[in-house]
């Protein structure tokens, strides 16, 4: 099985060095670099903005690369994080082998390796991005004896110029096939180069939203990834955004992961899907039933869900989309298979039947149950996100949730079976709680709930000082009611924020 995956592999350096990159080490990093004549090493990290940063390197010589893989470089901490400063700003970035991949982009071969941040005293950096997740992912482990594994989807837009054969058919743009859309070969190459770097695809295809301007052509997309450990779940985000870009670039065209694009056209979002695992075994079902554990999980998620917008809906613009009737989520409830609640529980092939010899009856012998899928989905987020502090955010949650005394109680009281948009549930809406409204409420809400996320110091209190800050310096309290109907207004906000992290 293993050598199956290692010869399946698309990242060059699992397929040459014939191993999983969980078990890169230095050693493997040199061998690769000598035998495979790479001329360029690129360190590459998350700043305050969400976006990589790169530090480049061109290699010497075995002893300077061997120096610089065994001690990593400084860099002004200053530049990068708002929380340091100047006078004392220096950080080390150390390289994180396993996330070692070959640059698709670079003229020359190149090797990219994402790194973390430490301090002058050699320990990591507490309020770094990737060690706040690092935290929360050995203190969920430590308190509820699971694996927290997580996936996302990417929504995002390409736009360019208008003039191809096939015109978009405005809001219709669920799984379209070529020719009826125009850039299906951009998400292809996409999916095949953040494979190459590591990502672990589930599928992509394009998305609901498509309209047309005078002069462009607007198209929506989605790239879901497989369930995997939370950490790297942001970290193959973090470079399948840089890749999209950089394809963006490449093609003339504009990629952006905004929430929203304009108002009345469906937003982009970010779902995040999360199962529990424990020696290898997805726990959220039980008897072919949603498990209580998955259930304690969802009231975890729920408790907690307002302040969580201050890492996954981090912009104005954010609340311009999670408004009714858009797919997007405004109420505190979850549901099965339901789109209009906070959090969904997708089909996950509980069913214990064979719909492949059903449609294949000419298949000969046994088709195998394969147990393990089921996750449930935490729908708003978008791509304005703080990915690993969301993610961090999700963990504390969903641990509260399953060491708490109530939480089937709170998870039976909030489930709902109907679309709670529709006219006649009006009186399911009035009992349920509401989503932020803007950066200012959601602040709000992080400062009342604070104590979850500064616990064990997982979250530094600098951290949510410098996250409520942020949102309220918005001021975009009464930012719905000041924009109706000023459709000049709107876009001039959605183009400040279209590059968003």
């Amino acid at each position: 099985m293993r050598e199956r995956e290692v010869l399946l592999n698309p990242n060059k350096l699992v397929r040459y060095l014939k191993k999983p990159a969980s078990e890169f080490t230095k050693h493997d990093i040199i061998q690769f670099i000598d035998e495979n004549n790479v001329e360029l090493l690129n360190f590459k990290y998350v700043g305050e903005d969400g976006k990589l940063k790169t530090l480049n390197f061109v290699i010497t010589s075995k002893d300077y690369l061997d120096s610089i893989l065994s001690t990593g470089e400084r860099v002004d901490g200053s530049s990068l994080f708002s929380f340091i400063e100047a006078g004392r700003s220096d950080l080390y970035v150390i390289p994180r082998f396993k996330t070692a991949f070959v640059d698709p982009f670079a003229t020359s071969p190149t090797l990219n390796i994402l790194c973390s941040f430490y301090t002058a005293e050699g320990n990591p950096l507490e309020s770094a991005p990737e060690y706040i997740l690092k935290k929360a992912i050995i203190d969920f482990k430590q308190s509820t004896g699971y694996d927290f594994y997580a996936m996302g989807e990417l929504e995002y837009y390409i736009s360019g110029t208008k003039g191809s054969l096939y015109q978009p058919t405005d809001q219709k743009g669920y799984h379209t096939s070529s020719p009826f859309t125009n850039w299906e070969h951009l998400r292809i190459e996409a999916m095949q180069l953040i494979a190459q770097s590591g990502g672990k695809i589930k599928y992509g295809h394009s998305e609901v939203g498509n309209f047309s301007t005078e002069t462009e052509e607007y198209e929506q997309h989605e790239i879901e990834f497989m369930p995997v450990n939370a950490d790297e779940a942001v970290d193959q985000l973090i470079v399948a955004k840089w890749i999209l870009r950089m394809l963006g670039k490449q093609h003339h065209v504009q990629i952006s992961f905004a929430p929203k694009i304009t108002v009345g056209k469906a937003g982009s979002g970010l779902h995040i899907h999360m199962m529990l695992v424990k020696d290898g075994v997805n726990k959220m079902i039980e008897n072919f039933e949603l498990s209580d554990l998955a259930k304690k999980m969802i009231a975890g998620l729920l408790e907690l869900a307002r302040p969580l917008t201050a890492f996954g809906n981090y912009i104005p613009t954010s609340y311009l989309r999670l408004v009714p009737h858009q797919e997007a989520p405004t109420k505190v409830c979850w549901g099965d298979t339901n789109r209009s609640v906070l959090v969904r529980v997708p089909l996950g092939w509980v069913a214990e039947t064979s719909m492949i010899k059903n449609a294949n009856p000419q298949e000969i012998g046994e088709i195998p149950y394969i147990p393990g899928k089921q996750t449930v989905e935490f729908r708003a987020p978008d791509g304005s996100a703080d990915i690993y502090h969301l993610m961090a955010g999700l963990i504390i949650a969903a641990k509260n949730g399953i060491i708490g005394k109530n939480s089937l109680k709170k998870a039976d009281e909030l489930y709902v079976k109907v679309n709670i948009f529709d006219g006649e549930n009006k009186g399911i809406l009035k009992k349920l709680d509401s989503l932020p409204q803007s950066c200012w409420e959601s602040a709000e809400s992080l400062e009342q709930n604070r104590k979850y996320f500064e616990e064990n110091n997982i979250f530094p209190k600098g951290t949510i000082d410098r996250f409520i800050n942020y949102l309220k310096s918005f001021k975009d309290e009464h930012l719905s009611e000041e924009l109706y109907g000023k459709k000049d207004e709107i876009k001039k906000l959605v183009e400040k924020y279209i590059h968003c992290a």
